[in-house]
Protein backbone atom coordinates (compact mmCIF):
# COMPACT_ATOMS: atom_id res chain seq x y z
CA UNK A 1 0.00 0.00 0.00
CA UNK A 2 1.47 3.50 -1.05
CA UNK A 3 1.31 6.42 1.37
CA UNK A 4 1.42 10.03 1.34
CA UNK A 5 5.04 10.40 0.83
CA UNK A 6 5.55 7.29 -1.69
CA UNK A 7 2.38 9.23 -3.78
CA UNK A 8 4.60 12.04 -3.98
CA UNK A 9 7.78 10.53 -4.74
CA UNK A 10 6.69 8.72 -7.48
CA UNK A 11 3.88 11.32 -8.39
CA UNK A 12 5.22 11.34 -12.22
CA UNK A 13 5.56 8.09 -12.88
CA UNK A 14 2.15 7.36 -11.44
CA UNK A 15 0.81 9.68 -14.05
CA UNK A 16 2.11 7.15 -16.81
CA UNK A 17 -1.00 5.13 -17.40
CA UNK A 18 0.43 1.74 -17.95
CA UNK A 19 1.92 2.01 -14.47
CA UNK A 20 -0.68 3.48 -11.54
CA UNK A 21 -0.59 2.90 -8.69
CA UNK A 22 -0.75 -0.90 -9.23
CA UNK A 23 2.22 -0.94 -11.21
CA UNK A 24 4.09 1.23 -8.58
CA UNK A 25 3.09 -1.85 -6.25
CA UNK A 26 4.48 -3.86 -7.90
CA UNK A 27 8.03 -2.55 -8.43
CA UNK A 28 7.77 -2.15 -4.74
CA UNK A 29 7.28 -5.77 -4.34
CA UNK A 30 10.22 -7.06 -6.82
CA UNK A 31 13.12 -8.46 -6.50
CA UNK A 32 16.27 -7.64 -8.84
CA UNK A 33 19.56 -8.85 -9.34
CA UNK A 34 21.98 -6.51 -10.89
CA UNK A 35 25.28 -8.25 -11.55
CA UNK A 36 28.34 -6.05 -12.58
CA UNK A 37 28.17 -2.35 -10.76
CA UNK A 38 30.26 -0.77 -13.66
CA UNK A 39 29.31 1.50 -16.47
CA UNK A 40 26.43 -0.07 -16.80
CA UNK A 41 25.15 -1.31 -13.77
CA UNK A 42 25.89 1.85 -12.20
CA UNK A 43 22.93 3.51 -14.06
CA UNK A 44 20.85 1.02 -13.94
CA UNK A 45 20.85 0.75 -10.16
CA UNK A 46 20.26 4.37 -9.66
CA UNK A 47 17.09 3.98 -12.05
CA UNK A 48 15.83 1.36 -10.54
CA UNK A 49 16.26 2.84 -7.00
CA UNK A 50 14.24 6.13 -7.98
CA UNK A 51 12.09 4.17 -9.62
CA UNK A 52 11.08 2.49 -6.20
CA UNK A 53 11.90 -1.23 -6.96
CA UNK A 54 11.56 -2.54 -3.34
CA UNK A 55 14.89 -5.11 -3.18
CA UNK A 56 18.20 -4.56 -5.40
CA UNK A 57 20.30 -7.32 -5.09
CA UNK A 58 23.74 -5.92 -6.13
CA UNK A 59 26.86 -8.16 -6.92
CA UNK A 60 30.29 -6.83 -8.15
CA UNK A 61 33.73 -8.27 -6.78
CA UNK A 62 35.57 -5.46 -7.78
CA UNK A 63 36.94 -2.18 -6.51
CA UNK A 64 36.55 1.41 -7.44
CA UNK A 65 39.43 2.96 -9.68
CA UNK A 66 40.04 6.14 -10.89
CA UNK A 67 39.48 5.58 -14.79
CA UNK A 68 36.23 3.98 -13.52
CA UNK A 69 34.90 7.50 -12.93
CA UNK A 70 34.64 8.65 -16.23
CA UNK A 71 31.63 6.45 -16.64
CA UNK A 72 30.55 4.68 -13.65
CA UNK A 73 28.55 7.19 -12.15
CA UNK A 74 27.64 5.65 -8.56
CA UNK A 75 31.11 5.68 -7.54
CA UNK A 76 33.11 8.97 -6.45
CA UNK A 77 36.57 9.80 -6.18
CA UNK A 78 35.86 9.19 -1.87
CA UNK A 79 35.22 5.58 -2.58
CA UNK A 80 38.36 4.88 -4.31
CA UNK A 81 39.51 1.83 -3.63
CA UNK A 82 35.81 0.70 -2.13
CA UNK A 83 34.41 -2.72 -3.36
CA UNK A 84 32.13 -1.38 -6.32
CA UNK A 85 28.78 -3.32 -4.68
CA UNK A 86 28.78 -1.60 -1.61
CA UNK A 87 29.74 1.57 -3.14
CA UNK A 88 26.83 1.35 -5.77
CA UNK A 89 24.91 0.42 -2.30
CA UNK A 90 25.66 3.68 -0.57
CA UNK A 91 24.49 5.78 -3.63
CA UNK A 92 21.09 3.30 -4.06
CA UNK A 93 20.43 4.40 -0.62
CA UNK A 94 21.52 8.16 -0.99
CA UNK A 95 18.57 8.10 -3.59
CA UNK A 96 16.21 6.63 -2.05
CA UNK A 97 16.18 4.60 1.76
CA UNK A 98 13.14 2.58 0.82
CA UNK A 99 15.21 0.09 -1.00
CA UNK A 100 16.01 -2.81 0.75
CA UNK A 101 20.28 -3.26 -0.50
CA UNK A 102 21.47 -6.77 -0.87
CA UNK A 103 25.43 -6.50 -1.32
CA UNK A 104 27.29 -9.32 -2.83
CA UNK A 105 30.63 -7.98 -2.89
CA UNK A 106 32.79 -10.89 -4.40
CA UNK A 107 32.74 -12.23 -7.65
CA UNK A 108 29.98 -14.55 -9.02
CA UNK A 109 31.01 -17.82 -10.66
CA UNK A 110 28.91 -21.50 -11.91
CA UNK A 111 28.73 -22.29 -8.37
CA UNK A 112 27.77 -19.48 -6.83
CA UNK A 113 25.11 -17.89 -9.13
CA UNK A 114 22.51 -20.17 -8.40
CA UNK A 115 22.20 -18.82 -5.19
CA UNK A 116 21.89 -14.95 -6.32
CA UNK A 117 19.52 -15.54 -8.80
CA UNK A 118 17.58 -17.59 -6.09
CA UNK A 119 14.47 -15.21 -5.12
CA UNK A 120 14.59 -12.80 -7.43
CA UNK A 121 12.21 -11.56 -10.54
CA UNK A 122 14.23 -10.35 -12.99
CA UNK A 123 18.45 -10.33 -13.42
CA UNK A 124 20.21 -7.51 -15.18
CA UNK A 125 23.51 -8.87 -16.52
CA UNK A 126 26.01 -6.01 -16.38
CA UNK A 127 28.89 -7.44 -16.58
CA UNK A 128 32.11 -7.55 -18.58
CA UNK A 129 33.48 -11.23 -18.76
CA UNK A 130 32.39 -13.96 -21.02
CA UNK A 131 32.77 -16.36 -18.36
CA UNK A 132 30.54 -14.12 -15.59
CA UNK A 133 27.44 -13.88 -18.77
CA UNK A 134 27.16 -17.58 -19.68
CA UNK A 135 27.64 -18.88 -15.64
CA UNK A 136 24.13 -16.48 -15.55
CA UNK A 137 22.52 -17.22 -18.01
CA UNK A 138 22.94 -20.88 -17.40
CA UNK A 139 21.39 -19.71 -13.46
CA UNK A 140 18.58 -17.98 -15.37
CA UNK A 141 17.44 -20.46 -17.49
CA UNK A 142 17.48 -23.36 -14.37
CA UNK A 143 15.79 -21.37 -12.20
CA UNK A 144 13.06 -19.85 -14.88
CA UNK A 145 14.08 -15.90 -14.43
CA UNK A 146 14.14 -13.43 -17.20
CA UNK A 147 17.90 -12.07 -18.21
CA UNK A 148 18.25 -8.40 -19.70
CA UNK A 149 21.19 -8.81 -20.88
CA UNK A 150 23.15 -5.15 -22.28
CA UNK A 151 26.98 -4.46 -23.55
CA UNK A 152 28.49 -1.20 -24.51
CA UNK A 153 31.99 -0.89 -26.19
CA UNK A 154 33.63 2.51 -27.96
CA UNK A 155 30.31 3.91 -29.25
CA UNK A 156 28.10 0.78 -29.37
CA UNK A 157 25.66 -1.15 -27.43
CA UNK A 158 23.32 -3.93 -27.56
CA UNK A 159 20.15 -4.74 -25.13
CA UNK A 160 18.61 -8.29 -25.10
CA UNK A 161 15.54 -9.68 -22.84
CA UNK A 162 15.76 -13.58 -22.44
CA UNK A 163 13.29 -15.23 -21.35
CA UNK A 164 13.51 -18.85 -21.81
CA UNK A 165 10.36 -19.49 -19.35
CA UNK A 166 8.31 -18.47 -22.35
CA UNK A 167 9.51 -20.11 -24.42
CA UNK A 168 12.68 -17.41 -25.83
CA UNK A 169 15.99 -17.97 -26.40
CA UNK A 170 18.99 -17.65 -23.98
CA UNK A 171 21.82 -15.74 -23.90
CA UNK A 172 23.81 -18.46 -25.70
CA UNK A 173 21.17 -18.70 -28.37
CA UNK A 174 22.79 -15.71 -29.27
CA UNK A 175 26.35 -16.23 -28.64
CA UNK A 176 27.10 -19.85 -28.57
CA UNK A 177 30.84 -19.60 -28.49
CA UNK A 178 32.85 -17.22 -25.77
CA UNK A 179 35.61 -14.38 -27.10
CA UNK A 180 38.82 -16.64 -27.37
CA UNK A 181 39.74 -13.39 -24.72
CA UNK A 182 37.56 -11.32 -22.40
CA UNK A 183 39.75 -8.65 -22.41
CA UNK A 184 39.62 -8.56 -26.72
CA UNK A 185 36.21 -6.61 -26.26
CA UNK A 186 36.72 -5.20 -23.32
CA UNK A 187 36.68 -0.88 -22.46
CA UNK A 188 40.29 -1.11 -21.37
CA UNK A 189 41.44 -2.44 -24.86
CA UNK A 190 38.88 -0.05 -27.37
CA UNK A 191 37.59 2.51 -25.18
CA UNK A 192 34.17 3.88 -24.86
CA UNK A 193 32.65 7.44 -23.97
CA UNK A 194 30.66 7.89 -20.60
CA UNK A 195 27.26 8.36 -21.84
CA UNK A 196 27.17 5.18 -23.89
CA UNK A 197 27.12 3.26 -21.24
CA UNK A 198 24.80 5.96 -19.59
CA UNK A 199 22.34 5.02 -22.76
CA UNK A 200 22.40 1.19 -22.39
CA UNK A 201 22.27 1.27 -18.60
CA UNK A 202 19.36 3.66 -18.48
CA UNK A 203 17.50 1.85 -21.38
CA UNK A 204 18.19 -1.24 -19.53
CA UNK A 205 16.33 0.07 -16.29
CA UNK A 206 13.63 1.09 -18.60
CA UNK A 207 13.06 -2.14 -19.63
CA UNK A 208 13.17 -3.32 -15.94
CA UNK A 209 10.31 -1.15 -15.37
CA UNK A 210 8.65 -2.26 -17.96
CA UNK A 211 8.60 -6.01 -17.05
CA UNK A 212 8.22 -6.01 -13.63
CA UNK A 213 5.11 -3.41 -14.13
CA UNK A 214 3.73 -6.16 -17.04
CA UNK A 215 4.20 -3.76 -20.33
CA UNK A 216 4.71 -5.22 -23.22
CA UNK A 217 8.37 -5.78 -23.85
CA UNK A 218 9.53 -4.41 -27.41
CA UNK A 219 12.95 -6.76 -26.78
CA UNK A 220 11.27 -10.06 -25.97
CA UNK A 221 13.21 -12.63 -28.33
CA UNK A 222 14.70 -9.36 -30.00
CA UNK A 223 18.03 -7.77 -29.96
CA UNK A 224 18.68 -3.89 -29.84
CA UNK A 225 21.86 -2.68 -31.86
CA UNK A 226 22.60 0.82 -30.97
CA UNK A 227 25.65 2.70 -33.28
CA UNK A 228 25.70 5.73 -31.16
CA UNK A 229 28.34 7.62 -33.87
CA UNK A 230 25.28 7.47 -36.47
CA UNK A 231 22.38 7.14 -33.92
CA UNK A 232 21.36 4.29 -36.17
CA UNK A 233 19.20 1.63 -34.04
CA UNK A 234 18.23 -1.78 -35.39
CA UNK A 235 16.34 -4.55 -33.64
CA UNK A 236 16.89 -7.87 -34.82
CA UNK A 237 14.32 -10.89 -34.08
CA UNK A 238 15.94 -13.86 -32.33
CA UNK A 239 15.42 -17.57 -32.60
CA UNK A 240 15.83 -20.53 -30.19
CA UNK A 241 18.64 -22.49 -31.22
CA UNK A 242 17.45 -26.27 -30.36
CA UNK A 243 21.13 -27.48 -30.32
CA UNK A 244 21.49 -24.96 -27.36
CA UNK A 245 23.72 -26.47 -24.71
CA UNK A 246 21.66 -24.40 -22.08
CA UNK A 247 18.56 -24.26 -22.88
CA UNK A 248 17.76 -27.02 -24.75
CA UNK A 249 14.66 -29.11 -23.75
Amino acid sequence: MLDDVDLERYSRQLLVPDVDVAGQEMLAAATVLVVGLGGLGCPAALYLAAAGVGTLRLADGDRVELSNLQRQIAHTEAGLGDNKARSAARAVSAINRGVRVDVIDRHLDAVSMPAAVEGVDLVLDASDRFATRYALNRACVAAGVPLLSAAAIRLEGQLALFDTAAGGPCYRCLYPEAAADDGGLSCSENGVLGPVVGVLGSLQALEAIKYLVGMESTLRNALLVLDLRSLAVQRLTLGRRPECPDCRP
